[in-house]
């Protein structure tokens, strides 16, 4: 039985490449060599950024408290219900 082998024209992904790994050992010196040297401008600004948390956190992750939620009743929970006769089918 001859079995030939398959050919994957299929393109590489970018993050197995040479190129993606080199990128990412370059953004990490540079990232590195950034915060070292600017260590006190980003410590600096930390406390407005809890500042800035707080209200942008109120904003987006309240959820709206309830608002525009109508309770929908159920109609077995009803005042209905308690009228009727316990051996009544309708």
């Amino acid at each position: 039985m001859n079995h030939q082998p398959q050919e994957h024209n299929s393109v590489p992904n970018f993050w197995s490449t040479r190129y993606a790994i080199g990128l990412f050992v370059i953004g990490g010196v540079a990232a590195y060599f950034l915060l070292t040297e600017h260590l006190a401008h980003v410590v600096g600004v930390l406390p407005f950024l809890l500042l800035l948390a707080c209200p942008l956190m109120h904003i987006f992750m309240h959820g709206g408290h309830g608002h525009h939620h109508h309770q929908h009743k159920n109609p077995d929970t009803s005042d209905n219900k308690k009228s009727r006769e316990p051996g009544d089918p309708s």
